[in-house]
């Protein structure tokens, strides 16, 4: 895994794509909670490259947010990034119709490209719940107030459900086992992600 785009190169190219602070902020988000699920997962090694596949999953989706995940392997082949992470990163829009109306047919083989389609909906859906506690914080979220933010059909309602829970079943996972991690992976990043995006300003 050692022969692969920088942390840095990738940060570069990830915000030449992107100027929008929000979408900065998940790409960031994605990372982190990539780099902790690796370490958690027994990959420890790998988990730049981890992070990195996290930090480019959605370089596309600013500037072509109907063609998602189809542009995107045109700007990662561009720039040269290796067929494996340009598969990783196409692999977390699989069995999703877009808007131009193609259903994306990359399937996560490997289980980092699975923790990533199972996670990405998820840590919007977190954030969203998060801003609405006092704190604005994931630290102080119990897994019961998210549960119940997760329950209620008319929250977060651009985080597909759908799309997280076929990521559990893709790791083989409860449900709850995901919201779980997912949570704690966001609560211990948080100041990584905070620092991150404070060196933007």
């Amino acid at each position: 895994m050692l022969d692969h785009i920088s942390r840095n190169d990738a940060f570069e190219l990830l915000k030449k794509y992107n100027k929008d602070q929000f979408h900065i902020q998940h790409a960031l988000t994605v990372e982190a909670v990539m780099k902790w699920y690796a370490k958690e997962l027994g990959y420890g090694e790998d988990a730049e490259y981890w992070g990195i596949v996290g930090l480019l999953h959605d370089i596309d989706f600013e500037l072509y947010p109907e063609e998602h995940c189809l542009k995107a392997l045109e700007m990662l082949k561009e720039a040269g990034v290796s067929d494996d992470i340009i598969h990783a990163v196409c692999s977390h829009g699989y069995g999703i119709t877009i808007g131009c109306g193609v259903t994306l047919d990359v399937e996560p083989e490997h289980e980092m490209e699975k923790v990533l389609f199972a996670a990405d909906e998820l840590t919007g859906l977190i954030w969203a719940a998060a801003l609405m506690r006092p704190s604005k914080s994931t630290k102080d979220m119990e897994l019961k107030s998210l549960k119940k933010k997760y329950k209620s059909k008319g929250f977060a309602v651009g985080c597909s459900r759908e799309v997280i829970e076929r990521g559990a079943e893709m790791l083989g996972w409860e449900l709850e086992k995901l919201l779980t991690l997912t949570l704690r992976a966001m609560a211990e990043s948080e100041d990584i992600i905070n620092e991150e995006l404070e060196k933007l300003n």
